[in-house]
């Protein structure tokens, strides 16, 4: 396999990470920089930029329609990621997908998923439970057929949801990383297991849990997710 990124390494420092959006004497090439950061970030995750490809900075630059500046920044943020790997006189990789990893992607996720879901059911806004109850009634109508990465998606988009919902800007950092990590494995595994609409689907009740402020059946709910998840990625392995 290509370069590696290792899931359980403590997340860098913000002074790794130079990148603020909000910050007034950046405030042009940190939107740009956002932009080209989350446009990078998905076809990663989901593997359009396939595991170990080199990544030329003007290249990319060209298709996203902005400068390299933008692009170092956005790599800046997406190597604090482990999405990708810098090698000096060599260049710049997306991560191999490691499964060796999924034991310790899933030690951290299955104790920081709870916390979160707990938190969401506690803490979370008027404003953003209704938007929640909203994603549960979408996730019950969803259509099974929808494509797999499609369906990946909106996976990603029902967790970050919950992180939102949480009130707590550090756990939300670290659960999108590992999510990330963890979207990456189903990805590359994807033709190997069953359809994953029925796994997300089920999403669907975790939500309402908390929505309805039920912080012991959404932390219940979210640990079973996890648990579920890594038990059907294990029987594609």
């Amino acid at each position: 396999m290509g370069p590696r990124a290792h899931a359980a390494r403590i997340p860098c420092k913000d002074e790794a990470c130079p990148f603020r959006a909000g910050e007034t004497e950046v405030q042009n090439v940190g939107s740009l920089a956002q932009f080209a950061y989350e446009e990078l970030r998905e076809q990663l995750i989901t593997l359009e930029i396939p595991p170990g490809k080199p990544l030329n900075e003007a290249e990319i630059g060209k298709s996203l329609g902005v400068g390299r500046t933008t692009i170092r920044e956005a790599f800046r943020r997406l190597e604090c990621d482990y999405l990708i790997v810098s090698y000096p006189r060599r260049g710049t990789f997306a991560t191999s997908v490691d499964l060796a990893e999924l034991s310790e992607v899933t030690e951290v996720r299955v104790l920081l998923e709870p916390l979160a879901a707990r938190r969401a059911a506690k803490s979370a806004t008027a404003q953003l439970r209704e938007e929640i109850r909203q994603k549960a009634e979408f996730l019950d109508g969803l259509d099974p057929l929808t494509d797999e990465r499609s369906l990946m998606r909106e996976d990603m988009a029902v967790h970050r949801l919950i992180y939102q919902a949480a009130g707590n800007s550090r756990l939300e950092e670290m659960l999108i990383r590992y999510d990330n990590l963890a979207t990456r494995i189903w990805c590359y595994l994807l033709d190997k297991l069953p359809s994953v609409a029925g796994h997300i689907k089920e999403n669907s009740a975790l939500l309402r849990a908390i929505a309805d402020g039920d912080e012991k059946l959404a932390a219940s709910l979210a640990q079973h997710s996890i648990a579920e998840f890594e038990t059907i990625v294990r029987k594609a392995l």
